[in-house]
C-alpha cells in the first residue's frame, strides 16, 4: 500500500514539474518577427504560444507580400506565422539591424515560404550574409510549401546583428520570419571564434508521431523532426510524466522530455546501433551533439552501456545513459561519418539513443567595421534622413561598402572609415556630433548643402584629417584657430567658399571695424579692382597667344594644342585618388616634390600617382612646371599623361605605370644590348628638344 502511494506521488510530483516547467517559460530574450506583417500588428501563435510582432521597426527597405501557403497537417510551423514575407526588389543588399546581448549565445533561425507570392511560379535563390560575412545560398526546392529554414548558433561581439538578403541576379529575395533564442553559453562551443555553426540536422530518432517539437516542449525552441525508422531498429518509449525532469534540468543542453520519452535500440541486441550522414563537402567540418536517456525500468541485475566509435574509430566510452555526449574539436575530411554504438562486454542490454544533433562550422572570418564607428554612421543617417542605400556594415564586404564612404582594410584588422562623402546631399541642420566618433577621417566634404550653425571644435579634434570640404553652405561664426593654422601649415585642405556668415578671426575683425564704411566707397572700390584685373587679364592673353605663334606651333609635330589636350586628361577627386591607391598603399618612388604611389584604375589599368608634399617648397615649383609640360606636350619618349587631382592643398599628377624602370636604370646598366648606341642617341637628341620646350613653356603662367 505504502509502495502505491509512493508511486502515486512520485507521478503527481513529474506532472506538478512539468506545468511548472511550463509555466516558467516565459519568452525572456525571446526575438520574434513575422516579416513583411502590418507594421505595430502582433499576435500569439496559437500552437506554440510564441509571441510575434512586426519587422518594420528593424529595417528601412523591402515590401509587404500577401502570400498562398497552405502547411500540411503535419507543420508545426504556424499558418498565420507564413501569412506574409518581406520581399526586396530593390538594392542588391538589405539588411535588417536587431538590438542584442553582446556575448549571449543565440540561435537564430530564418525561415522563407515561396508559396508562389508573386504570382511567377519560380522559385529564387540568394545568399544570406550575417553582417560582413557569407552565411549560406538559400534555394527553395520544389515541394507543396516552397519553404525552408536555415538555423545558426552565433555569439555575437556587438550589440546588435545584421542579417541581410543579397540579390545574385537569380530572383527576388525574400523572406518569412527571423527568430532569435539566447541559449545557455557553456553549450555549443566551438574552437574558432570567427565561426558559426550552422544546423545540419537535428532528430527525434523514437519519435513515433509525424510531428516537430519545439516550443514550448524546447526551452530553446529547437525544432526536433521525427526521423524515419530503420529496419535495423525497434523503438522503446515511456510515459513523459516518467521522465526525471530534474536531470535534464540539471543538463546544460536541457532536451525536451517529449524526446528524451523515446529512444532506438538495434532488433540484433548483439548488434551496434548505427546512425549516419553524409557530407555536403569532403572539407565540411562537422560537430554532433548525442542524447541518452533511460526509458526502461532496469531490474536490479541489468545494465546499459557502451562505447561509441565514429568511422571506426573510438571516440568516447562508457556512456551510461542519461547522457549528453559531443564532440569537442569538429570532424572533416570524409564524404560520409557513421556513428556506431557498440555494448560493453559487461553490458546486459545494447545501446539506445534517443535524438542527434549535427552542425557544419560556417566561417566568419571578414571583421566588421568597429562598433562606435557603425553607430555614428547610424546616427548621421538618422539625423540627415540620408536617403541613400546604407544597409548592413559600412566597410565590409569591399563591394558593398556604403556609397561615399572609403575604408582602411586589410583584411586583418577591424576596418575603419577614413572617407566620408555627404556633398550634395540635402543636408540641413548642424554638423552631426556623430562625426566626432570617426577618428580615423582622413577626407570628410559636407559641400553643396544647407547645413547651419558654426563649425564645430571636435574637427580639430580629428588627427588624421587632411582634407575638409564645407563650401556652399549656411554656415556662420568663427572657424577654430586649430584649423586654421592646419591651413596653412598645409597639413590641412581647408574649403570654406561660399558661406557669407563664415568667417576666420582676421576677416571677422575687419568686418567689424569697417561696418560703417559707405557702400557707395566699397562698390566704387570693387569696380576699379575689376578694371586693374581686366587689363592685367587683356594684357596677359595677349602676350600667351604671342607666345603661342612663336614658340608652340612649330613643334606641333611632336605636341597637341592646349584645348584638345585638356579634354582627354581626367579629373580625379581626392576620394579616388584614395580608392586607385588603395588609400596610398605601395611606394614606388619618392622626390623633391613628394611620394608616388602604385595605383589601379577601374579599367585594371596600372598608373603612377605622384602627391605633391605640402611640406616642399621646391617641390611645389618642380610639380607645377611638370604641370604646365604635360597640359601642351606629347611625346612618344615621354611618359603617357592620364589626369590630375587639384583640391585646394590636394594637388596630384597621374601617369601610366612603367613598370621596367625609367631611363636613367637603362643607360647606367652593363649589358649594351639592352639599347643600342644609335637607340640612346635619339633618345638625347628628342630629351633635349623636350628640355628646351620645358624651358620656353615654363615661361607661361599657367595656373594649375
Amino acid at each position: 500500500m505504502m509502495g502505491m502511494l509512493m508511486h502515486f506521488l512520485s507521478e503527481l510530483l513529474g506532472v506538478l514539474t512539468i506545468l511548472v516547467s511550463i509555466q516558467a517559460q516565459d519568452q525572456s530574450g525571446f526575438i520574434s518577427l513575422d516579416c513583411g506583417l502590418p507594421v505595430h500588428s502582433r499576435y500569439s501563435d496559437r500552437s506554440t504560444g510564441i509571441n510575434y510582432i512586426s519587422d518594420a521597426n528593424f529595417i528601412d527597405t523591402g515590401v509587404s507580400k500577401r502570400t498562398n501557403v497552405k502547411l500540411g497537417k503535419t507543420e508545426r510551423l504556424s499558418q498565420r506565422l507564413l501569412e506574409y514575407v518581406r520581399s526586396f526588389p530593390n538594392g542588391v543588399r538589405n539588411c535588417y539591424r536587431i538590438n542584442v546581448t553582446s556575448g549571449t549565445k543565440y540561435l537564430i533561425r530564418a525561415t522563407f515560404a515561396y508559396s508562389n507570392y508573386d504570382n511567377l511560379n519560380q522559385l529564387p535563390e540568394f545568399e544570406i550574409h550575417l553582417g560582413a560575412n557569407f552565411v549560406d545560398t538559400v534555394n527553395i526546392s520544389f515541394n507543396e510549401t516552397f519553404y525552408t529554414s536555415g538555423e545558426i548558433i552565433y555569439t555575437p561581439s556587438q550589440d546588435y546583428i545584421q542579417p541581410c538578403l543579397v540579390n545574385i541576379v537569380k530572383g527576388t529575395p525574400f523572406i518569412s520570419a527571423i527568430e532569435l533564442r539566447p541559449l545557455n553559453n557553456t553549450t555549443y562551443v566551438i574552437d574558432s571564434a570567427n565561426s558559426v555553426l550552422s544546423l545540419f540536422e537535428r532528430f527525434s530518432l523514437g519519435s513515433n508521431t509525424d510531428f516537430d517539437y519545439r516550443y514550448k516542449d524546447d526551452v530553446y525552441d529547437r525544432i526536433w523532426s521525427p526521423y524515419e525508422l530503420s529496419s535495423d531498429w525497434r523503438r522503446l518509449s515511456t510515459s513523459v510524466n516518467n521522465v526525471n525532469l530534474s536531470l535534464i534540468q540539471e543538463d546544460d543542453y536541457k532536451p525536451p522530455a517529449i524526446v528524451m520519452s523515446t529512444a532506438v535500440t538495434p532488433v540484433n541486441e548483439s548488434a551496434p546501433l548505427q546512425f549516419y550522414w553524409d557530407a555536403d563537402n569532403v572539407n565540411d567540418k562537422y560537430y554532433f551533439y548525442m542524447y541518452f536517456y533511460e526509458v526502461e525500468k532496469l531490474s536490479a541485475n541489468e545494465t546499459r552501456e557502451f562505447n561509441f566509435t565514429l568511422n571506426g574509430e573510438f571516440s568516447y566510452g562508457p556512456v551510461t545513459p542519461p547522457e549528453t555526449i559531443h564532440s569537442t574539436t569538429y570532424f572533416t575530411g570524409d564524404e560520409t561519418y557513421v556513428v556506431s554504438l557498440s555494448k560493453t562486454q559487461d553490458s546486459t542490454l545494447p545501446p539506445i539513443l534517443n535524438a542527434i544533433e549535427v552542425y557544419k562550422v560556417k566561417d566568419l572570418s571578414h571583421s566588421e567595421t568597429q562598433q562606435d564607428e557603425v553607430d555614428a554612421m547610424t546616427n548621421i543617417k538618422k539625423a540627415y534622413g540620408v536617403s541613400r542605400n546604407w544597409q548592413g556594415d559600412p566597410c565590409a564586404p569591399v563591394n558593398y561598402m556604403w556609397k561615399g564612404l572609403n575604408c582602411s582594410s586589410d583584411g586583418n584588422n577591424i576596418p575603419r572609415i577614413t572617407s566620408l562623402d555627404l556633398s550634395s546631399s540635402g543636408l540641413i541642420g548642424k554638423i552631426a556630433s556623430s562625426i566626432s566618433k570617426l577618428t580615423m577621417l582622413q577626407y570628410l566634404d559636407l559641400s553643396n548643402n544647407s547645413l547651419s550653425g558654426s563649425l564645430p571644435d571636435f574637427l580639430t579634434q580629428l588627427p588624421s584629417l587632411k582634407v575638409l570640404k564645407v563650401g556652399k553652405n549656411k554656415l556662420t561664426g568663427l572657424v577654430p584657430n586649430e584649423l586654421l593654422e592646419r591651413s596653412k601649415l598645409r597639413s590641412l585642405s581647408l574649403s570654406l567658399e561660399d558661406n557669407p556668415g563664415l568667417c576666420t578671426t582676421q576677416s571677422c575683425k575687419k568686418k567689424k571695424n569697417n561696418w560703417s564704411v559707405p557702400l557707395i566707397a566699397s562698390f566704387s572700390a570693387l569696380i576699379v579692382i575689376f578694371l586693374i584685373s581686366f587689363g592685367l587679364w587683356r594684357f596677359r592673353r595677349q602676350i600667351r597667344n604671342s607666345w603661342r605663334r612663336t614658340i608652340v606651333t612649330p613643334t606641333s609635330s611632336n605636341s597637341k594644342k592646349k584645348g584638345s589636350m585638356k579634354s582627354k586628361h581626367q579629373v580625379f577627386s581626392y576620394t579616388e585618388l584614395l580608392n586607385i591607391t588603395d588609400n596610398f598603399k605601395t611606394i614606388i618612388g619618392e622626390g623633391g616634390f613628394g611620394k608616388v604611389y602604385l595605383g589601379i584604375l577601374q579599367d585594371h589599368t596600372q598608373v603612377a600617382v605622384k602627391m605633391l608634399s605640402p611640406s616642399s617648397a621646391q617641390g611645389y615649383k618642380e610639380f607645377k612646371s611638370e604641370a604646365q609640360l604635360l597640359t601642351m606636350v606629347h611625346h612618344t619618349n615621354l611618359v603617357s599623361f592620364i589626369g590630375y587631382c587639384n583640391e585646394d592643398e590636394i594637388k596630384a599628377l597621374v601617369y601610366e605605370y612603367m613598370a621596367n624602370g625609367n631611363l636613367e636604370e637603362l643607360l647606367l646598366v652593363k649589358n649594351t644590348n639592352i639599347l643600342k648606341w644609335n637607340e640612346r642617341l635619339k633618345i638625347a637628341v628628342g630629351a633635349s628638344h623636350g628640355n628646351v620646350l620645358f624651358m620656353e613653356t615654363s615661361f607661361l603662367h599657367c595656373q594649375f
